[in-house]
């Protein structure tokens, strides 16, 4: 298993995802929160799912549940989050994606990233 990165579409708006609620660095209200995908990734809960918005990694959350159904003859998935995101970036612009893909950079080279609220 691996941790996933997605991106949050320029449509969307980073404020519009931020907004959503238990952004990093905000305590944990309770609710819990979905990134929802067409596809379903190899990912266990204690993983992370990290984040991507206008070309910059903005940090991740720990995966709590992925929910699968079927829908149509193609697999949905909700990455399920509560609290506890940690802003953090990589020195790497990161082209937006469709989708989901795993992880590609060593931990190590993660830095904070107090910023990532700016577009």
């Amino acid at each position: 298993m691996s941790d996933v990165v997605v991106t949050v579409p320029k449509s969307f708006g980073l404020q519009n995802w931020i907004d959503e609620g238990d952004a990093a660095g905000e305590p944990y209200t309770g609710q819990l929160w979905a990134f929802y995908l067409q596809a379903v990734p190899k990912i266990e809960p204690g993983e992370r799912v990290y984040v991507i918005y206008n070309g910059r990694l903005r940090g991740y959350a720990p995966l709590i549940q992925c929910k699968t159904r079927n829908l149509s003859r193609c697999a949905a998935c909700a990455l399920i989050r509560g609290g506890d995101a940690v802003a953090v970036t990589i020195p790497e612009k990161i082209i937006g994606f469709m989708g989901f893909r795993y992880r590609w950079w060593d931990y190590a080279i993660e830095v904070p990233f107090p910023d990532w609220k700016v577009p």
